[in-house]
């Protein structure tokens, strides 16, 4: 009697344990490393897009700021727009655009909403359907830069490796043709690993400076067109201009050869290298390596 009480209340008590557990749900989260990064990817999308008065703000699925990037020439209310922007994206689970949109068409009443920033520029950060946060942007030339500069940093968030300790989740990172043609067009980052490694979808319409890349590796493959190019030797004129970066006006001496579509050429870091001459359009992906 007492071993058939003893099964009973053992199995009440892994019943109450197994209800409890139905009514728990994983959940990722986005940690700080990961907003860094997608900040990372916001402020190289705003250096590409020539928008220095950018502000970035990331929070988390609650709202709740994690981190912010003013850069050079910002108002003084950017960073509140910023996190405002971010907040109602998340809050709200959609991009801010929607909102000004349904404003500007006469829904006057919703900027009564408490905790609302119905201006573009903020977007969710989601992956694998579930929102983990938001990111904001203020500052930049206009609102439309704004929403394409929290975009880079929302899309940079899709590449993250999956992990226990809630770093979020994608291992593959996939873009439509559309998605490249538009890069092309332009010249643009097409993904940002920040520390890992880089692929631009690169574009040159005239030749262009010495260049040294101090710890990143350039892995060239030619799309379209031919060029002029040189390594080795030395930058002319050389001048850091950024964090791990050298630009010269040109290469004195080095090795000089003619590239074209199907080439591919691996310049080691630190090996000065020189598009001399280009075709209108040269196209190119580059793949930068650590």
């Amino acid at each position: 009697m007492k071993i058939v009480k003893g099964r009973f209340v053992l199995a009440v008590l892994l019943g109450i344990a197994s209800g409890a557990l139905a009514q728990v749900a994983d959940k990722k989260a986005l940690t700080l490393d990961g907003a860094r990064k997608i900040i990372a990817a916001a402020v190289a999308e705003a250096k590409r897009a020539d928008a220095p008065g950018a502000v970035i703000a990331v929070v988390d699925d609650g709202g709740n700021l994690m981190a912010l990037e003013r850069l050079d020439n910002t108002f003084a209310a950017g960073a509140s727009i910023s996190i405002g922007k971010a907040r109602t994206a998340v809050l709200f689970k959609r991009p801010t655009k929607v909102f000004e949109d349904i404003i500007g068409k006469g829904r006057t009443s919703m900027v009564a909403l408490n905790d609302f920033t119905p201006l573009q520029g903020g977007v969710p950060i989601v992956s694998e359907g579930q929102i983990l946060g938001g990111v904001g942007v203020s500052g930049a030339a206009s609102a439309q830069q704004d929403e394409q500069l929290a975009m880079a940093g929302a899309e940079a968030a899709k590449a993250f490796a999956g992990a226990a300790n809630g770093t979020l989740s994608s291992p593959v990172s996939y873009f439509n043709r559309g998605t490249v043609e538009a890069a092309f067009s332009k010249g643009a980052v097409l993904f940002d690993g920040s520390d890992k490694y880089m692929v631009h979808a690169s574009r040159r319409d005239k030749p262009g400076q010495a260049e040294v890349h101090t710890k990143d590796a350039d892995i060239i493959y030619v799309l379209d067109g031919n060029a002029t190019f040189v390594t080795g030797g030395t930058a002319v004129d050389a001048k850091t201009t950024a964090a791990d970066e050298i630009r010269g006006t040109e290469i004195a001496g080095g090795d000089t050869r003619q590239i074209a579509k199907g080439d591919v050429i691996i310049v080691p870091a630190g090996t000065p290298h020189w598009f001399k001459e280009v075709s209108n359009p040269f196209l190119y992906y580059v793949v930068k390596a650590r």
